[in-house]
């Protein structure tokens, strides 16, 4: 059983940034893919970011390169989602995400993970 727990979202105004943190859980953690999801009101949950196991792989969605940087802290067993110059449309709850066997690869479809965390609110005012 893997547990992933969000912390970091909050109220704050455009322009500004914010880090989101995952703490896991699992003795495998470092052979996890780990990705990064967003769902607005009335809206699909989607990809935001993906990292792979080892940290050197990467992928973003086009609405957030550039702005937002994923990565990864195997012995803290940790992702963060750094994200900045944030825009209203950004608002949305935030979800982590492990994929425990296909660590090799980056995922962007949510089927794709097995375990998520609780998510955590990040509402970007105008």
């Amino acid at each position: 059983q893997v547990q992933l727990v969000e912390s970091g979202g909050g109220l704050l105004q455009a322009g500004g940034s914010l880090r989101l943190s995952c703490a896991a859980s699992g003795r495998t953690f470092s052979s996890y893919a780990l990705g990064w999801f967003r769902q607005a009101p009335g809206k699909e949950r989607e990809f935001v970011a993906g990292i792979s196991r080892s940290g050197t792989r990467t992928s973003y969605a086009d609405s957030v390169k550039g702005r937002f940087t994923i990565s990864r802290d195997n012995a803290k067993k940790m992702v963060y989602l750094q994200m900045n110059s944030l825009k209203p449309e950004d608002t949305a709850v935030y979800y982590c995400a492990a994929n425990i066997l296909g660590g090799y690869s980056i995922y962007n479809r949510p089927t794709e993970y097995d375990y998520w965390g609780q998510g955590t609110q990040v509402t970007v005012s105008s």
